[in-house]
């Protein structure tokens, strides 16, 4: 109790600094009874609070109180949305902690894996088990089971749905783009191997194909093992070398350790270390952002990066310049240390979910809006581009699909096998998805001359990024996360701690300010502040979960 009535006091005193300084003047009508619609269906009513995005553009007259999103839902399904309170998305986060903090949810929200825990532990949310059986239809029930039913374990507490995954694509791999322009010209091949990769990045080094006079052979950034990073990170690098960014890995014992203090990770960071030494990488890249770090990239000067798949969306500003195409980029599997494939590492693809207070009257009417969003992102009628577009059904970049306030991502695509071969055929008949219809016009207006859409093609195109994939998902080539509960109690005290100890240690042996053996004084103190006993409480869940 004394703890609950800090964080209400905590709470309150937030909320008066938030509410001052927000801009936000958007508030709820009074509660409406239930109505109905034209068509004589009942209407129920179901509250939410949402942020305010910067790329949500309202047409003339509509507001999150009226638009023409919310009137299709309560039209189409018989659902009527309204905030409890709208935020702008910078301070949304932390306004979702005070509203739990006060017990004050809307009858749905979005909250991060920790919250669902302490939500669900509280006991302030609801049991879904029932209400989504029911209601959920087939197409939503087979939809969020595409992995096999993982993400929907991740909500799952003594065999009861607390939560609907907030899902996305977990097979979201890392590849090495490189300037294929400078291997013709330096008759250097493809990158197969690490070996291949250094001797690449030597060339580039010491040959200076883009003439700039300061030439690297990587690029990379100051925060390159952050799970955010795309682009110019170094998660990739170490997956060459059989190492990986903080998952837990199967210790062939049956339990779970930690990758970042895994023996492999230390012959990456020698490598790291030794590539350094020979100015293979910038010696100002810790202090440079992503966009910083790319510049050199932009200017010639660098001709390698790791990245995910969108990572051609960025190098378009370097790649394409007047109109014309001056730089040529292919992307490449990550290049393995030795003779075993290397193991692109993944998540499970959900860190939100979707919640239901115990106090909701009508639970039914979220799980209705989860059936609606699924339907008409996949495979809207005309008249559901409302849902998208707004109500002159045409794209004029307002993302009016910001405004469905539930919305979950697809677990698997088949993007791979279907879009290069379209592109490369023009045949239309094999697309099955709005994604990749909407790929295909671009990636079809770049062959037709539209060089700022270089990117589509390259994402889409015939040797392009997706090319790689069917190759990766057939044989396995990657290595998921096995711990998907929620932080643990240590884990939530010391992870933040543990991180930063790790990355300023990773830093100083790439930078050559102590020697590589200094990862194992790492591994030790690792153990000690706290490192331990997160393993303890990893593997006592995943005894609970095998």
């Amino acid at each position: 109790m004394k703890k609950r009535k800090v964080l209400l006091i905590v709470a309150l005193i937030v909320c008066l600094a938030i509410t001052a300084c927000s801009k936000n003047t958007n508030e709820p009508p009074e509660k409406q009874s239930d109505t109905t619609t034209e068509q004589g269906n009942e209407v129920i009513e179901v509250s939410t609070v949402s942020p305010s995005d910067p790329y949500l553009k309202f047409d003339e007259g509509e507001s999150f109180e009226k638009n023409a999103v919310y009137d299709a839902y309560e039209k189409d399904i018989g659902v009527k949305i309204t905030n409890k309170w709208v935020a702008d998305i910078s301070q949304f986060k932390e306004k979702v902690k005070i509203t739990i903090a006060s017990d004050d949810l809307p009858d749905f929200l979005l909250v991060n894996a920790t919250q669902l825990k302490e939500l669900t532990e509280a006991d302030m949310i609801m049991d879904l088990t029932e209400v989504y059986d029911e209601y959920a239809t087939d197409e939503t029930k087979k939809f969020l089971t595409m992995d096999g039913g993982k993400q929907m374990k991740t909500a799952m507490f003594d065999n009861k749905l607390m939560g609907i995954p907030s899902s996305y694509n977990p097979y979201s791999y890392q590849f090495l783009y490189v300037r294929t322009d400078w291997l013709k010209e330096l008759n250097l091949p493809e990158p197969r191997t690490m070996a291949d990769f250094i001797a690449i990045a030597e060339a580039f080094k010491a040959k200076d194909p883009g003439g700039t006079g300061t030439s690297y052979g990587l690029a990379i950034s100051k925060n390159p093992f952050s799970m955010e990073t795309g682009v110019t990170g170094l998660r990739a690098f170490l997956n060459g070398y059989h190492a990986y960014e903080n998952i837990w890995l199967e210790d062939g014992k049956g339990g779970l350790v930690n990758s970042d203090i895994q023996p492999q990770v230390k012959d990456a960071l020698a490598a790291l270390q030794d590539m350094f030494k020979k100015g293979l990488l910038d010696p100002e890249f810790a202090v440079k952002d992503v966009e910083k770090a790319a510049e050199l990239i932009y200017d010639n000067s660098i001709g390698m990066v790791y990245g995910a798949s969108w990572t051609p969306a960025q190098l378009v500003k370097g790649a394409v310049k007047d109109g014309k195409v001056v730089q040529e980029w292919g992307a490449f599997p990550i290049p393995t240390v030795d003779n075993e494939p290397a193991l692109s590492q993944i998540g499970l693809g959900v860190d939100e979910y979707y919640v239901i207070s115990k106090k909701a009257k009508h639970p039914e009417g979220v799980i209705k809006l989860l059936n609606q969003w699924i339907a008409v992102d996949n495979h809207p009628t005309a008249e559901q581009k409302v849902y998208e577009f707004g109500k002159d059904l045409v794209d004029k970049s307002n993302n009016y699909w910001l405004l469905s306030p539930l919305r979950v991502g697809k677990q698997m695509d088949n993007n791979g096998e279907v879009l290069p071969k379209a592109i490369e055929s023009k045949d239309t008949s094999i697309l099955e998805t709005k994604d990749q219809r909407t790929r295909y016009e671009r990636a079809m207006k770049y062959v037709d001359g539209d060089t700022s859409l270089w990117w589509e093609y390259l994402i889409s195109g015939p040797k392009g990024v997706f090319s790689l994939v069917p190759p990766i998902q057939k044989n396995e080539q990657y290595l998921q996360n096995k711990f998907y509960g929620a932080p643990t109690p240590a884990m939530a005290e010391r992870q933040e701690i543990l991180l930063k100890k790790r990355d300023e240690v990773y830093f100083k042996i790439i930078m050559n300010q102590v020697p590589v053996d200094e990862f194992d004084k790492f591994v030790e103190e690792w153990k000690k502040l706290g490192g331990d006993e997160i393993t303890k409480e990893v593997n006592e869940w995943y005894a609970a979960h095998k």
